[in-house]
């Protein structure tokens, strides 16, 4: 059978359903093709689920080691792994229900199977038409369309030599549907992911080592930032073992221990432990699409696109992970409702990176938007710094814990903010302010004469503009 639409969006991940969304609003006849489950990796086996372990683990380590310092005597406190990751599933589920009930809503049609992408055929005189392999059996759809959007997302990164077993090698994909926590894990990364996993582990009470080549953890954050994620998580118990290089054909399995070496300071060293956690990055989706019957350019893995997220056949277009750059899915969405809002013919600035913020969900969170001193200093940018603690921040001490800094970097010529960079309580929902500071082109003396409630941790953003100019009230 064949159908045509206005747009057909090849995955149903967050960039895609939320440019299906758009799409329709618009008035366009849209369909979306999906070989697993609307939501893709964010709502299935990335931020979601990993956000509600995170929660899990830090009830946990607060009722464990930190309720009594709140006078609230807890006894013993035990952890029922079964019902964390019921209340994962639970999570995860009402939230898929809500897109599959958004599809319904904006009339917009699901295909459940594996798509790809045709050439030019007695469909159409372009390429792009999709057939859809249906998952129930059906013969194959065919989907002739004017513009196709490709939204295929990505999949966690291996590493030669170290095959992923689902049982003692992982990735966080298998990591989420453990049944029970092992004892101690390996965590071969530093990066995002592996920094999230070795946080939420150690609040669990898991043995945590981490490896990584590099000589320091979360390598595109602000160095002081990720100074403070790796003391506060030493102090806890995670080892690390950076500028380590990773013997992967070292690897021994054995029942319930598998052991790996690595080579530091020029001494070859070895760590046991009950699972491995692959963490190395995520590569995109672009096999077996059928790009090779488009004239779509492929570089170092990734669809490369204009400004516009046009490939080089105009009509089709590509976001998310799949055109690499920040794989983060707030910005997947931002570019589906941009793409959608070019194919209507609709006139937008382009996306600007430096005004997307990223966050690090560890304990401490961290939380930044804009450019590091380091980028600003490549850039020939002279930038002023006031940095504000949150141990002088009242509620952060109300909260038990006042780890942490909000730091603003400002333009010294032109006096606009041009990056901010928190690690500390909450930080990952305090960001938003700051994002909406530099899309207006804010300067600090704005930020500080913003009134902000007290006690609130807000107020650390607005005293660490007023340390911009040396006026800090607090410090």
């Amino acid at each position: 059978m064949s159908k045509e639409y206005d747009v057909v969006i090849l995955g149903g991940g967050t960039g895609g359903y939320v440019a299906a969304i758009r799409a329709a609003q618009l008035g366009l006849q849209t369909a979306i093709v999906e070989k697993s489950k609307l939501g893709g990796t964010c709502l299935h086996s990335g931020c979601i689920p990993s956000k509600a372990l995170l929660k899990s683990a830090e009830v946990f380590r607060v009722a464990s080691n930190e309720a009594n310092e709140f006078g609230v005597n807890t006894g013993d406190v035990s952890l029922d792994f079964s019902q964390v990751q019921k209340r994962k599933n639970q999570i995860v589920g009402q939230l898929h229900a809500g897109v599959e009930s958004l599809m319904k809503k904006g009339k917009i049609d699901v295909f459940h199977g594996t798509g790809r992408i045709l050439g030019a055929s007695i469909f159409s005189p372009m390429p792009g038409t999709i057939s859809v392999e249906m998952d129930n059996g059906d013969e194959n759809e065919i989907l002739i369309l004017k513009n196709l959007i490709i939204a295929t997302g990505s999949k966690p990164k291996t590493l030669p030599g170290l095959d992923i077993d689902g049982k003692q090698v992982l990735t966080s994909q298998e990591a989420l549907e453990m049944k029970a926590l092992p004892s101690s894990v390996t965590i071969i990364g530093g990066g995002v992911i592996g920094i999230e996993w070795a946080s939420m582990l150690n609040d669990f009470g898991v043995q945590v080592t981490v490896l990584d080549r590099l000589e320091r953890i979360l390598a595109t954050e602000d160095h002081e930032v990720a100074v403070t994620v790796k003391k506060s998580l030493e102090k806890r118990g995670v080892t690390f073992r950076l500028g380590a290089s990773i013997n992967t054909d070292s690897l021994q399995k054995q029942e319930g221990e598998v052991t790996i070496s690595y080579q530091l300071d020029d001494q070859v060293q070895s760590v046991s432990s009950e699972k491995i956690l692959v963490s190395v990055g995520r590569a995109p989706v672009i096999d077996d699409i059928g790009l090779q019957n488009t004239e779509i350019q492929v570089e170092n893995g990734t669809i490369q696109t204009n400004k516009f997220y046009q490939t080089k056949d105009q009509h089709i277009y590509a976001i998310g992970d799949v055109i690499g750059g920040l794989q983060l899915a707030h910005m997947a969405e931002h570019e589906g409702l941009f793409a959608v809002d070019h194919i209507a013919g609709i006139k937008r600035e382009p996306l600007n990176n430096d005004l997307v913020p990223h966050c690090v969900y560890s304990y401490p969170e961290t939380a930044a938007v804009g450019l590091t001193e380091q980028q600003a200093e490549e850039r020939g940018i002279n930038v002023r710094v006031g940095k504000f603690p949150f141990k002088a921040n009242g509620k952060a001490l109300v909260n038990g814990y006042a780890e942490g800094f909000v730091k603003i970097l400002a333009d010294q010529d032109s006096e606009d903010i041009v990056g901010v960079h928190m690690v500390g309580p909450h930080v990952t929902d305090l960001i938003s302010e700051a994002g909406l500071a530099m899309v207006l082109n804010a300067i600090p003396w704005e930020v500080s004469s913003a009134i902000h409630p007290h006690p609130t941790l807000s107020e650390a953003f607005s005293e660490a503009a007023l340390a911009v100019e040396g006026i800090a009230i607090h410090m």
